[in-house]
């Protein structure tokens, strides 16, 4: 669950006015998903949930015509709170709540649940961090499951799982770009980058924040950036990339043919800035930016 607080101005120590409260269902995931939704795509959630906040979380998807395959677990949904000030100068701050501990037999119906989702399916989009209880071989199993059955994965994690995922031949991954830094331990993103295509990965999206994002692939790397500098709430704006990524995949994209869609990924992250909260987007903003947006060809020998 994602609870939006927006407060005129943000410093540690003071009382703080509540200027608006905004609560929505959240995550990484679901955001990608409710983006998807509102561009009028077929989508399905699954993943854990639990508790009170989990059957809120479903209760708000359901009010958003989003279809749910969730596998419900013991505990308590985790909330993510953002809080945003007007004057901008912060940025948005979060707080992260820790999510409810797994099992391998929840892991296992999950995989389970995930995979007999998939018929018919263009795309799975795997996004977050994996919960307290999870081996390091779950995360990379699910994705070796799915691409074995022909599905295309797009995977938007970080750490460890990121490099382990790389392996198991994802058709995307979509770190930002102190995730893979971080990762791989390379400063430069493009080298960080080759380095999970060398370890298997189709392609690598590397958002970069006001800068744009890059694209890399075997066979080259590109860059786009927003036509005009963009306030607001930045929380979701790598969920909505993933989401354009997840149609420009869905609709037969791979590898170099993605960077054709970088300016739909690069106005699509734009327009989610503008909304208050994440897993939404402005659409007259992504169709007004869309055209505008060049991307520009990468000389970067390995």
């Amino acid at each position: 669950m994602d609870v939006t607080y927006a407060v005129p101005h943000l410093n540690h120590g003071e009382v703080h006015r509540v200027q608006q409260v905004t609560d929505s269902a959240g995550g990484k995931g679901v955001n990608v998903a409710r983006v998807l939704a509102g561009l009028g795509r077929e989508v399905s959630c699954s993943g854990f949930l639990a508790g009170v906040m989990g059957e809120h979380l479903q209760d708000l998807l359901d009010a958003d015509q989003v279809e749910q395959a969730w596998t419900l677990v013991a505990g308590e949904t985790r909330r993510t709170v953002t809080i945003v000030d007007d004057d901008g100068v912060q940025g948005a701050t979060l707080f992260n709540e820790p999510g409810p501990t797994v099992t391998a037999r929840d892991w296992d119906r999950l995989t389970r649940a995930v995979l007999a989702g998939l018929d018919g399916a263009g795309v799975l989009v795997i996004s977050g961090s994996t919960p307290p209880g999870t081996s390091d071989g779950d995360l990379p199993a699910l994705v070796r499951a799915a691409v074995g059955r022909g599905i295309p994965v797009i995977v938007d994690t970080s750490g460890p799982a990121l490099l382990a995922v790389a392996a198991e031949e994802p058709v995307v991954l979509k770190p930002n770009v102190d995730e893979v830094r971080e990762a791989t331990g390379i400063d430069d993103p493009i080298a960080a980058a080759r380095d999970l295509i060398d370890r298997g990965a189709g392609a690598v999206l590397v958002s970069c924040g006001s800068q744009g994002v890059l694209l890399v692939t075997a066979d080259g790397a590109w860059r786009a950036r927003p036509p005009e500098v963009i306030t607001g709430n930045a929380t979701g704006a790598g969920d909505a990339a993933v989401a354009a990524l997840a149609m420009a995949v869905a609709d037969g994209a791979r590898g170099a043919d993605l960077a054709a869609h970088l300016p739909a990924v690069v106005a699509l992250s734009a327009a989610a800035v503008l909304m208050p909260t994440a897993g939404a987007a402005d659409h007259d903003a992504y169709d007004r930016m869309r055209p505008t947006i060049q991307t520009e060809t990468i000389d970067a020998p390995r």
